[in-house]
């Protein structure tokens, strides 16, 4: 009797236990198939997701740390170093404009440079002033420059006219006035011809005159006046020594060194920018070597000593 009962089932003390657990159980799987295979997969991919994201974040701080570990440092790879010097030496020409005005006759003047110097800071007087952000003292520097070589200007133009040169006065006047109507009209009258080649839809060409650093635009003539600073260097190539400014020529040499290093650090590099201070280098170079040989080295020529000589009656 008692193998018999040990032997029988045992009823569920709650007979709707088992339809209560049945309908527990189908309720989980009809939940798992709505969250598209079961809450177990699901969880996973959660997981899975957070680990791909944490893995992300260590490479990139491991490819942060390889580069900092591998980049060069020291002022020779220092794009704020070379770029800080560029602009002092920007304010170098004002300054050697400021002092030869001073302390030198007006007959070392050159007049190619001196044009081209006024040119080239108003274009970047004006570019400086309408970029964003704003560089307000680049553009002082320029406005600055500006002054001081329209000051040696008029100090040439005097001293020519009071050696009797007024015919080459009045025509230096001339040419200068006819410059300066150009330069107008071409202001004046770009945004209307870049507005016609936009429109005639030329390819290229108006893409290219539709850019926002664009040849109708400041950004694009700023730089480029650049190459003009050099080119006044080859026109004065063979100027006498005793008339060459060794302040004006020092700045000018120190800006093209600086700003062409200044070009090959920043990203992207700027190799067009590193060319023309390339160019500017070696002209201002050339004639500063001139002048330190004439006046340190091998001393004046005879012709020099025989001016500087005062005449006996």
């Amino acid at each position: 009797l008692s193998l018999s009962l040990s032997l029988s089932p045992r009823r569920p003390k709650n007979p709707n236990m088992l339809s209560v657990t049945s309908r527990a159980l189908g309720r989980f799987v009809a939940s798992n198939t709505r969250n598209g295979g079961g809450g177990a997969p699901s969880s996973t991919r959660r997981l899975l997701s957070t680990e791909t994201a944490k893995t992300a974040a260590k490479e990139e701080v491991k490819r942060e740390t390889t580069e900092k570990a591998t980049k060069k440092t020291g002022w020779w790879h220092s794009a704020e170093f070379w770029g800080g010097a560029g602009a002092v030496a920007g304010w170098g020409m004002s300054g050697a404009a400021i002092y030869d005005a001073a302390v030198q006759g007006p007959d070392i003047i050159s007049l190619n440079m001196t044009g081209v110097l006024i040119v080239y800071s108003s274009l970047f007087a004006r570019w400086a002033y309408i970029v964003k952000p704003q560089n307000l003292l680049l553009a002082s520097c320029h406005v600055t420059n500006v002054a001081a070589q329209l000051n040696q200007m008029r100090r040439a133009l005097d001293y020519k006219t009071s050696q009797g040169q007024d015919e080459e006065v009045k025509d230096i006047t001339m040419k200068a006035a006819a410059t300066a109507a150009a330069g107008a009209g071409c202001v004046a009258l770009g945004p209307m011809i870049q507005s016609a080649m936009v429109g005639m839809n030329l390819g290229v060409l108006s893409s290219v005159a539709a850019a926002d650093a664009g040849p109708f635009t400041v950004h694009f003539w700023a730089p480029m006046s650049k190459w003009l600073i050099s080119g006044a260097s080859f026109m004065d190539l063979h100027r006498p020594t005793e008339k060459i400014s060794i302040a004006q020529y020092t700045a000018l040499t120190m800006t093209g060194l600086f700003f062409s290093r200044y070009a090959l650090l920043v990203q992207p590099i700027n190799y067009t920018l590193c060319s023309v201070n390339i160019a500017l280098f070696g002209s201002s170079a050339w004639h500063l070597g001139r002048k330190i040989n004439a006046d340190y080295i091998e001393g004046p020529t005879t012709e020099a000593e025989e001016e500087a000589t005062p005449k006996e009656e």
